[in-house]
């Protein structure tokens, strides 16, 4: 019975000992091929990140220059905006000094006109008034002049009359010496 003793832990042993050899020897192979397997995706890793990097940089190289034409296309809006902006100010303001400036002119030929209406005002009243003075003088030129006519033919009556007398005085004293 103590034969049984070694005998079966001997050749467990020995049955542990083949399992443990065959297995050992694979097993380092498959530890070698393991770590292969592990480098080969750690170069693989890398060499993906580099291409990652690689697309990234170009990526972000792009972007900037997208950027900085978007950056330069704004910047030339806004200096439009702001140079449209200056202009519309300026036109408005040149607006506002015109309309100050032909409000003042109105005033000032309104002042005219009225100046102008009340000299015209005046000379019509002096126009009128010669009209009238003309008209009288008119009327007052054929009244003398009916008046010299009158007064021509009053002393051509008169003489007329002193020439009758005188000739009656004449036939009267004649008369008057011969009777």
């Amino acid at each position: 019975m103590n034969k049984v003793y070694i005998i079966f832990p001997l050749i467990g042993l020995l049955v542990f000992g083949g399992f443990y050899y065959s297995f050992s020897k694979g097993y380092e192979a498959h530890l070698v091929e393991l770590k292969v397997k592990a480098e080969n995706t750690k170069k693989e890793k890398a060499a993906q990140q580099v291409k990652d990097r690689e697309k990234a940089i170009a990526d972000a190289i792009k972007a900037s220059k997208v950027r900085a034409e978007e950056r330069a296309a704004k910047e030339a809006e806004d200096e439009r905006k702001k140079t449209a902006r200056q202009e519309a100010e300026d036109r408005r303001q040149r607006v506002y000094d015109d309309r100050n400036k032909l409000r003042d002119q109105v005033s000032r030929l309104k002042k005219d006109l009225e100046d102008v209406k009340a000299l015209v005002a005046k000379v019509s009243e002096e126009k009128k008034k010669h009209v009238d003075e003309e008209a009288f003088l008119k009327t007052y030129v054929k009244q003398a002049e009916a008046n010299v006519k009158y007064y021509y033919d009053l002393l051509d009556k008169i003489t007329a009359a002193e020439a009758a007398r005188a000739a009656a005085e004449a036939a009267a004293a004649a008369a008057a010496k011969k009777s």
